[in-house]
């Protein structure tokens, strides 16, 4: 055999070895492989079987989940993902914009002195109201998930009914129910639904308890945080008027009771209102509202409008 020939046949045999190697060196990667992936699931499986369980392994979770999750629109609402919830007589001509966080203390302090007087202009029909829900205070220091537990169960209250839904966030947002922001007890179903039981209409509703327990309206509540921002709105509580955000008189920074910080809170929503509706049913123009404060004040008795 000639030189030539010789290291020919060498270089071909090398060659043959150094891809036999190559061959057993991926066959005990893939061996390798296969027995971390196997330990990962807890099982021995085909390569598609060990795929299917590390894309599980890597799924979201919790709220990350419930973004992905089958949307449900709770009944009584209105949009493409039923993130308009619009309350009030259909005939009345105006509607107020009010956005509000659960677990916001202002809101809560809102609803406890104003709450009523909006409920009631609003079942006079002095405008309809859509509420926009935000879950911010979920995303600040404190964290949790309050916010979004909450909304989520108030979709499940809309679902019965919407007076179901404002009973509900009155009963959510009471001096004896609503906890400090750093304290999220609305992240637990239990504190929810011994609130709910305070509504006539939810209380022992089995079909209202299995969708808060499950999470039924968990979607809709992402798709109703994701209009963070809308109008600009980055606080709570905010009102707006079409495109006008309507602002209330500030309360003075002094001391004062916590009666007299309920008669101006309330006072000042009234003013914002009628300023930009008009006067109230049945208290004609420049006719003074026979229950609101400022002057008036009975001999002896302390004006809570006044300064210091």
């Amino acid at each position: 055999m000639s030189n030539r020939h010789s290291q020919a046949a060498k270089s071909a045999a090398r060659e043959r070895i150094r891809a036999e190697r190559e061959r057993q060196k991926k066959q005990e990667k893939t061996r390798r492989q296969l027995l971390v992936a196997g330990a990962v699931v807890g099982v021995l499986a085909v390569a598609g079987g060990i795929g299917f369980g590390i894309m599980k392994l890597t799924e979201p979770t919790g709220w990350a989940a419930a973004a992905e999750a089958k949307l449900v629109k709770p009944a009584h609402t209105q949009g493409r993902n039923g993130t308009e919830i619009l309350i009030g007589d259909p005939k009345a001509k105006e509607t107020l914009e009010v956005f509000e966080d659960i677990r916001c203390p202002a809101c809560a302090g809102f609803e406890q002195t104003s709450g009523p007087d909006l409920l009631k202009d609003l079942k006079e029909g002095r405008f309809k109201v859509r509420y926009t829900m935000y879950s911010f205070i979920d995303t600040m220091g404190a964290g949790g998930e309050g916010s979004k537990n909450a909304l989520s169960a108030l979709g499940a209250a809309l679902n019965v009914s919407p007076d179901a839904f404002l009973k509900y966030k009155t009963a959510l947002y009471s001096a004896k129910n609503h906890p400090d922001e750093r304290e999220d007890l609305y992240a637990k179903d239990s504190v929810l639904l011994k609130v709910a039981a305070e509504v006539p209409e939810l209380k022992g509703n089995k079909e209202f308890e299995k969708a808060v327990k499950e999470g039924t309206y968990d979607r809709w509540t992402m798709e109703m945080t994701a209009l963070f921002g809308r109008k600009g709105v980055k606080g709570t509580p905010t009102f707006f008027h079409g495109d006008k955000k309507l602002v209330m008189d500030r309360i003075p920074q002094r001391q004062m009771t916590q009666a007299e910080y309920n008669k101006i809170s309330q006072n000042n929503f009234r003013k914002m209102i009628d300023k930009e509706f008009g006067p109230a049913k049945g208290i004609q123009k420049g006719e003074k509202d026979p229950s609101a404060g400022g002057k008036g004040i009975q001999k002896g008795e302390k004006d809570p409008t006044a300064g210091n």
